[in-house]
């Protein structure tokens, strides 16, 4: 899957407002009630990036938890990377 043209990638960031790219990644920072409301949003997402076979970077601190997806294989942000934001945007 070949990374996004920064065309390609302003397009696909128009249906996930809550997402932008930082230093060639695509990241969100999503904010939790609490501690284990954080933790279980992060088991969902990696359910579901086990599923899709592409595993995102994760920070936790307390009720906040930052994604950052990159197709590292490709040397930049994919189709895959805008599946799994999509995905984690319905998780949390």
């Amino acid at each position: 899957m070949p990374a996004l043209s920064a065309a390609e990638v302003a397009a696909q960031l128009k249906a996930l407002p809550a997402w932008n790219v930082e230093a060639g990644e695509l990241v969100r920072t999503f904010s939790f009630v609490d501690f284990l409301t954080a933790m279980r949003f992060v088991n969902e997402v990696a359910v579901a990036a086990q599923a899709a076979d592409h595993h995102p970077d994760i920070d936790i601190r307390y009720n906040k938890v930052r994604l950052g997806l990159v197709t590292h294989s490709e040397g930049g942000i994919t189709a895959k990377d805008f599946a799994l934001a999509a995905a984690s945007d319905k998780l949390a």
